[in-house]
């Protein structure tokens, strides 16, 4: 019997020129699977699956996963302030787990006895393809056509025209790009070189700062427990929301990331990101944090943050590290409830008002005014005792002590 394969299918070159590839070469049948997370136009569903099929596919399936991306895996690492290296608010490695479990739930539909990916073997999506399947499904055998064909984009821009796939590329492409909607990630090119600017072509989420409006703008978003569920005081889904806030702080040309990173394979790469809607909201969503959480709480959950976003850029999203981590953080959104004033302008988003109904901010304790409730007199002990094993050291053993 023929061996059938689902591809995870985005519907570009390498994933077209894939099918076909892997029919001729590996003679086994391929079913394409496309997970929509915000990255399709409307109507481009039909599109892609016609070019599947133009290219070889035995089966397509195009899944609307925006929702569940949203409330399964935007929400948690929301919760989590997830930004990797302290920056990137991790737009594709967020979307991976959740295609892989499509591909993986397609594959045991169409019976499949493996599941393939379109990466190469130098960045890091193959890993969070690979990674996830294994865990997921650790029967299906996981195929990387591209890693192993040896072909330029040049080679599968010539096969596309052979094969009669309908692919609108060209060999001078100047970017690569991913986008779904938490934000957007453009490589290659002039990008390549960590001295060059990046120009203003490949952007599409954001004005540059000299087109904004100089009206400066507030918006208001609601939170329940962490979760984003209102702006402006009017209460939405959060697929909207999240193109919402995009919509208003892109056009004030706010959201752009360009650094040096390091990725999982042991390569530094330069990358540039559009992310106004995930900045945006992970701002405000720590400053609701500031008000709302514990102190001791507020600072493990910093450390635990570091590693929620290590652990979804390494594509270990399904690992029992993740698991439990994750307990963690949904532990402390409880009291995360209530709204931020975030105020855009040109080139800028902050925060400039917050409140909360269960609020740990007590007017009476920190207000310098008739209504101080602060015992002043309880604070000479505690600086006393505060400060007394340094005292101790400097009598005894401090640069005073040496003469």
């Amino acid at each position: 019997m023929t061996k059938r394969v689902v591809l995870a299918y985005s519907g570009g070159l390498d994933t077209s020129v894939a099918v076909r590839w892997m029919r001729e070469q590996w003679g086994v049948e391929v079913v394409a699977c496309a997970v929509d997370v915000g990255q399709l136009r409307p109507g481009e569903d039909a599109e892609i699956a016609a070019r599947a099929r133009a290219a070889g596919a035995v089966e397509v399936e195009v899944i609307d996963a925006r929702e569940q991306f949203a409330r399964d895996f935007i929400v948690p690492a929301l919760a989590a302030n997830a930004l990797y290296e302290g920056r990137y608010p991790l737009v594709s490695a967020l979307s991976r787990p959740v295609i892989v479990e499509h591909l993986v739930a397609s594959a045991r539909r169409h019976r499949a006895d493996a599941v393939a990916h379109g990466c190469t073997g130098k960045g890091n999506d193959q890993v969070r393809f690979e990674v996830s399947s294994r865990i997921l499904a650790p029967d299906l055998e996981v195929l990387a056509p591209v890693r192993v064909w040896g072909l330029t984009r040049a080679d599968c821009v010539a096969l596309a025209g052979k094969w009669d796939i309908p692919i609108e590329a060209t060999v001078e492409k100047l970017y690569s790009i991913d986008e779904n909607m938490w934000g957007r990630a453009i490589e290659c090119g002039v990008l390549e070189n960590p001295w060059a600017a990046p120009p203003e072509e490949p952007f599409t989420l954001t004005r540059t700062p000299a087109d904004a409006p100089r009206e400066p703008r507030e918006l208001v978003v609601g939170f329940e427990a962490g979760v984003p569920v209102a702006l402006d005081g009017e209460a939405t889904d959060l697929v909207r929301l999240i193109g919402a806030v995009g919509d208003a702080v892109g056009a004030y040309g706010w959201g752009r990331i360009d650094m040096v990173e390091n990725r999982r394979v042991g390569i530094k790469s330069r990358e540039v990101y559009e992310c106004p809607a995930s900045l945006a909201l992970i701002t405000a969503h720590q400053d609701l944090e500031g008000i709302t959480l514990e102190r001791d709480v507020a600072r493990e959950k910093q450390r635990v943050e570091i590693r929620v976003a290590e652990l979804i850029y390494d594509g270990l999203w399904h690992a029992p590290l993740m698991r439990a981590l994750d307990a963690f953080v949904r532990e402390t959104q409880r009291d995360v409830t209530g709204e931020v004033r975030l105020r855009l302008e040109p080139g800028r988003c902050f925060p400039v008002g917050r409140r909360a109904p269960r609020g740990l901010y007590d007017h009476d304790l920190a207000t310098y005014g008739a209504d101080d409730a602060f015992r002043h007199e309880d604070s000479e002990g505690f600086v006393r005792l505060w400060g007394l094993s340094a005292q101790t050291w400097s009598r005894r053993q401090g640069p005073g002590a040496r003469r």
